[in-house]
């Protein structure tokens, strides 16, 4: 009997040994495909070409990205300047000043926030927020706007990523020992005080962590942006002015512009872009909560 236990337990460990080999395997051929498919346009175009360019002109095998990737780094940059403080207050809220009834009351939505589907995101944003700011709010700045724009980008985008920076950081908060946060109470600190000296301290590698995955999740994103950024392949001077982010590109083009040559080529060196770009800081953003736990533990 004891054998056969053995025997059951080492084939299972090779059974969960082998998925694992599997699930890592999938990234690497994802990585090597989207390779593969780039060689073309890499070997007809420079890599500075490709990436410092904004010359598109598909005919004669040009392929600029200068524009695309500004346009992502805008929408990006502009939904972490707008989500990273609103959900760093709202965790701090939740984790040290809520009560147990609002923080289950209010946890189950956040969470349901994160269920909704991108593209009604986009929809209410295309709605309510594009109309807002050509009508109300960049009438103050500019002269014109559509409102489709890397601000309506912006927007939409931080709200899709409220819910992964507010788990992650509440996650984080509660990983430090209470132990801690007495002891300063005791020494006789106000509780913002303990919370800005002891919680925010050693919680700066958590919300680096917040903050990285948060970026990678931004970059990825699609139908939402594709909605309400206007898709105009431009290096935006304001944040009123309409952006082509990468995941527009591949998500437009992509079926409709096979005909042309090396177009193929070209969208999947964009996907490369994508992949490597949020392996990169999914990688980093594991690498810093797993030092956050081994040191807790």
């Amino acid at each position: 009997m004891k054998k056969f236990r053995l025997l059951k337990d080492s084939f299972f460990s090779k059974i969960f040994f082998i998925l694992t080999i599997l699930s890592i395997s999938t990234v690497l051929l994802l990585g090597f495909g989207l390779y593969y498919k780039s060689i073309p346009v890499l070997n007809s175009n420079s890599l500075k070409n490709l990436l410092l360019s904004s010359d598109w002109k598909p005919f004669k095998e040009s392929f600029g990205f200068y524009s695309y990737i500004m346009g992502t780094l805008w929408v990006t940059g502009i939904a972490l300047l707008i989500a990273l403080p609103l959900s760093l207050l709202t965790a701090i809220y939740l984790s040290e000043y809520a009560p147990s009834k609002i923080r289950k009351s209010v946890l189950p939505l956040i969470e349901l926030l994160s269920g909704i589907p991108p593209v009604l995101f986009g929809v209410w944003g295309g709605l309510v927020i594009v109309p807002l700011i050509q009508e109300k709010i960049a009438p103050h700045f500019v002269e014109f706007s559509t409102g489709y724009s890397a601000l309506a980008g912006g927007i939409v985008l931080a709200i899709m990523i409220f819910p992964l920076i507010i788990s992650i950081l509440i996650e984080v908060f509660n990983n430090i020992p209470q132990e801690l946060r007495d002891a300063s109470l005791s020494l006789g600190a106000t509780q913002w005080q303990t919370i800005k000296k002891v919680v925010l301290k050693r919680s700066a590698e958590g919300i680096i962590a917040a903050t990285v995955l948060a970026i990678s999740r931004a970059f990825g994103e699609t139908i939402a942006i594709l909605i309400v950024c206007g898709n105009l392949a431009q290096v935006p001077k304001n944040v009123f002015d309409s952006v082509y982010p990468l995941p527009a590109l591949i998500a437009n083009n992509y079926g409709e512009m096979m005909s042309i040559p090396m177009y193929d080529s070209a969208l999947m060196f964009a996907a490369l872009l994508l992949f490597v770009i949020i392996f990169l800081f999914n990688a980093v953003s594991r690498i810093i909560l797993f030092r956050i736990e081994k040191r807790n533990n």
